[in-house]
């Protein structure tokens, strides 16, 4: 299928065939008909990825802070290769879309198949949206008018903080394509609007809807004509819909309102505030966040967790289902805001209007809706070009191919290089949406690219499957996976809970029938870098027990991020501090035989990962890992001290080996913070193709994977 994406390095806007997305529980599928460029929004994207790399940098001040933190943490090297990683993929652009729905989710309810809807979903031929933000669109309203639903349900949700009442004055700074409809429905809410822009096409719209009107680009007063428009009482409330870096929308707001006024930003502007402004009259002042109640809660939006309609009135949903009301009835008009129509395989041509000096508001981009669906458009597999020149790709029958489900940040930056690098032979790589894969399969020569999981399961000429995806899929994944022969690299953690571990067990175990089982192995590559090999070389000769101190300083991670989840991401602890159990058993050499936990005080928020637990092992060693969430990013994140038999074994990030007291050794110091990875990629490698044994005995697979679980349930 086509979709239209954005190189956030240049800018550029291209229409990629990718393939279409999965159909996921609480998930409709929908066929596009007609989407909406927003003309801000995206606006400001593309000026984003056109500007250099200085002139990104001062756009974003705050990640320029992130970079710097990294680079005294992490090394210059890996912070560049960090930033040009996430300036290089490719972004799905849009997020009004009107669609026909073929396909319904597990758990969803209130749709049927053929229902049309007005959702978020991108530009693209087919899109999967949360059922939350979906609407089923009136038989009355066009699709070029519902295509402005999302759109409309951003100046509604301004309107409702801003609470009108009938009669009011109110004033709307910016028409573009969300102050037109914010002039609609104020008007319908019963109030006296003024209007205020430089265009005077948009100025006549905003007339025609029955608001007054400034001129800027005249040199109209619009403080004077605030003044005049509120009776010499000043204005009520002030809603701004403008895109400026300016301060002047928010200050000028401040003076044209009366005493207790109400100033709500829905648009984006400079923020530098006067206090007198403000304090003089009590003014309220207040930003909008986009549709409603439920943006960026994942409980809502992901899995569908509809807030409870006596205590949240209005969510972004019911925002939807307000906006198609209104346009049925009449009340608000969009068919004079389209001034472009294009096919989407002309989006270029749309986003070179939205980018250039020809003046335009809205930008619709047909999909054919009159034509029947194609195969190819629900087609969920892509066939790549093959790069013989790059690496040697899988054939389809030898069974030898090595495929990725999950492509994210650090698959794609770490994981997959680091494979490439160990010889594999790259053969499909799978995400939900089908971006993901397409460029990361373009960029490291895999043949397919797909949405498919279990088509790729099921294909005989995949033999090993690297699974990269959230914490929560990975045992289900892991299982099926065995079952299927394959063998399994799977990013820590290997599952979430015990019952998910005795079933992992079983499948590989049963394995066991057939000869040799397959080759299971977690992601743990800190017992592969250089410097901890070196450690375990040292530390074999010495016949006494071992004390280990492990410091993580882990950074803080908001409570509402997928890691934080249980059901997603399984905590920290169990996502992340797995690392050090395994690292501690790998340098021990001997089993855990106990283990205990002390986390940071109730008060403190989340607990999981402010933990300080010890391990103690069969020969007599013990070891202490603190993992901490509560300190400065500017402290180096990972530091292992050894005590043993009168000599100390000191690593700080690595990057320094200290040895005090160890004949022949004192130092092994590198230039870049080599965690392993490669190695870690490459021991699987050979043994999967039998030229060495599981790099880590599964024994202690599954022993990491039960103590990490314990561990965390004593949290």
């Amino acid at each position: 299928m086509q979709q239209v994406l954005q190189n956030l390095r240049d800018g550029s806007t291209e229409v990629a065939d990718v393939p279409a997305p999965a159909l996921r529980r609480g998930h409709l599928l929908i066929r596009s008909r007609v989407t909406l460029v927003s003309a801000g929004t995206e606006r400001m994207l593309v000026e984003f990825g056109k500007a250099n790399m200085l002139q990104k940098a001062r756009q974003q001040p705050d990640k320029v802070r992130m970079v710097l933190e990294k680079i005294r943490t992490d090394g210059l090297a890996p912070t560049i290769d960090a930033v040009r990683s996430k300036l290089d993929q490719p972004l799905a652009l849009g997020y009004c879309n009107v669609g026909t729905v073929i396909g319904i989710g597990p758990g969803v309810t209130g749709f049927e198949l053929g229902d049309r809807v007005a959702s978020n979903g991108k530009h693209a031929e087919v899109v999967a949206v949360p059922v939350n933000l979906c609407a089923k669109i009136p038989d009355n309203v066009d699709d070029e008018a519902a295509a402005f639903t999302v759109l409309s349900a951003i100046a509604l949700q301004g309107i409702r903080l801003v609470q009108p009442t009938l009669g009011e004055t109110v004033v709307v700074t910016g028409l573009g394509l969300i102050g037109l409809v914010t002039v609609q429905l104020l008007r319908a809410h019963g109030c006296r609007v003024l209007g205020i822009d430089f265009d005077p096409a948009k100025l006549a719209l905003a007339r025609s809807y029955g608001a007054e009107t400034v001129d800027l680009s005249n040199g109209e007063d619009p403080l004077a004509a605030a003044q005049n428009f509120s009776r010499g009482r000043g204005v009520d409330a002030v809603l701004i819909t403008a895109s400026t870096k300016s301060n002047e929308p928010v200050s000028q707001a401040a003076h044209m309102c009366r005493k207790r006024g109400r100033i709500v930003l829905v648009g984006v502007t400079g923020l530098e505030l006067s206090r007198a402004d403000f304090y003089e009259k009590e003014l309220s002042f207040q930003v909008s966040c986009s549709y409603g109640p439920g943006r960026y809660d994942a409980s809502y939006e992901e899995r569908g967790n509809d807030y409870p309609v006596a205590f949240v009135r209005w969510t972004e949903q019911r925002n939807f289902e307000a906006i198609l009301d209104m346009m049925s009835s009449g009340a608000v008009n969009a068919s004079a805001l389209v001034s472009h129509r294009y096919g989407v395989a002309d989006a270029e041509q749309a986003y070179a209007v939205l980018g250039g000096g020809e003046p335009s508001l809205g930008i619709v981009l047909d999909y054919g809706r009159g034509e029947e669906m194609a195969d190819d458009l629900i087609r969920r597999k892509v066939p790549l070009p093959i790069k013989p020149a790059v690496r040697e790709v899988a054939a389809e029958v030898d069974g030898a191919g090595v495929a990725f489900i999950g492509a994210g940040n650090y698959a794609g930056r770490v994981l997959i290089p680091a494979f490439v690098k160990s010889g594999a032979k790259l053969h499909t790589v799978v995400t939900n949406n089908g971006v993901g894969s397409v460029h990361f399969g373009k960029k490291y020569g895999f043949r397919n690219a797909s949405t498919d999981t279990d088509a790729l399961l099921r294909d005989a000429s995949v033999g090993s499957v690297v699974i990269a995806t959230q914490h929560g899929s990975h045992a289900d994944l892991t299982f099926k996976a065995l079952r299927r022969g394959k063998h399994v690299f799977v990013e820590k953690p290997l599952c979430l809970t015990l019952e998910e571990l005795q079933t992992i067990e079983k499948a590989h175990s049963e394995q066991s029938v057939y000869g040799t089982p397959p080759v299971l192995m977690v992601g743990f590559n800190r017992r592969f870098a250089p410097q901890v090999q070196k450690m375990h070389k040292l530390l074999a000769g010495v016949r006494e027990p071992k004390s280990f101190v492990m410091t993580v300083n882990a950074g803080a991670i908001p409570a509402d991020h997928w890691t934080q989840d249980p059901q997603l991401g399984g905590g920290r602890l169990i996502g992340e501090a797995c690392h050090f159990v395994d690292l501690l058993r790998f340098l021990a050499g001997s089993p855990i035989v106990g283990h205990q936990l002390t986390a940071v005080g109730a008060s403190s928020g989340i607990r999981s990962d402010r933990v300080s637990f010890t391990l103690s092992f069969a020969d007599g060693s013990f070891g202490t890992v603190h993992y901490l969430a509560n300190g400065h990013k500017s402290f180096p994140k990972e530091r292992l001290e050894v005590f043993t038999a009168g000599r100390v074994l000191a690593l700080d990030n690595f990057r320094k080996l200290r040895g005090y007291g160890w004949p022949g050794f004192t130092k092994m110091n590198l230039w870049s913070q080599d965690k392993g990875q490669n190695a870690c990629a490459a021991a699987f490698m050979r043994a999967v193709q039998g030229e060495a044994p599981p790099p880590i005995p599964i024994d202690e697979i599954l022993e990491v994977a039960r103590v990490t679980i314990e561990l965390d349930a004593s949290v």
